[in-house]
């Protein structure tokens, strides 16, 4: 009986826990603080190509409250290298797109780590369509503002 106890304890704790890390690490304002030099984000509808862990619905409705809809897209001349793109003429990346309000990109910038992890450039997608693309930023070699500049 006792044995029985625990484990239902561990069943109701564990997703707790889980619960309270996703919580913690992707919107808590405890773990981010927007670096001063980035621009205010502008009223939206914004475009935001995602190709990782953001192409899943559940991960889009913890960070943003809602999953969205999503829509195949392809980014050509870059290829996809561990957590970021490299560019890489000829090769492509598939991916999606999601369409955000100022609010949502906002959670999205945080759950990315906006000027710390990542950058947020403006590309051009395979069929025309300009979007917002997360790029890790590199230890040393390539600054915020580098990246940030992009090109359309």
């Amino acid at each position: 009986m006792q044995g029985l106890r625990y484990l239902l304890a561990g069943l109701v704790a564990l997703p707790l826990a889980i619960m309270a890390w996703l919580w913690f690490t992707m919107l808590s304002p405890f773990t981010y603080d927007r670096p001063d030099h980035l621009p205010e984000v502008d009223e939206g509808p914004h475009a935001v190509f995602v190709y990782g862990t953001l192409r899943l619905s559940p991960v889009r409705w913890i960070v943003m409250g809602r999953a969205g809809e999503s829509e195949p897209a392809v980014l050509e001349g870059f290829r996809r290298e561990g957590l970021d793109l490299v560019e890489a003429p000829g090769e492509r990346v598939a991916g999606e797109v999601i369409v955000v309000r100022a609010d949502e990109l906002e959670r999205l910038d945080r759950y990315e780590r906006l000027g710390i992890r990542y950058a947020r450039v403006e590309k051009r997608l395979t069929d025309g369509r300009s979007v917002w693309v997360y790029r890790r930023l590199a230890d040393e070699d390539v600054g915020v503002e580098e990246l940030m500049e992009g090109d359309v």
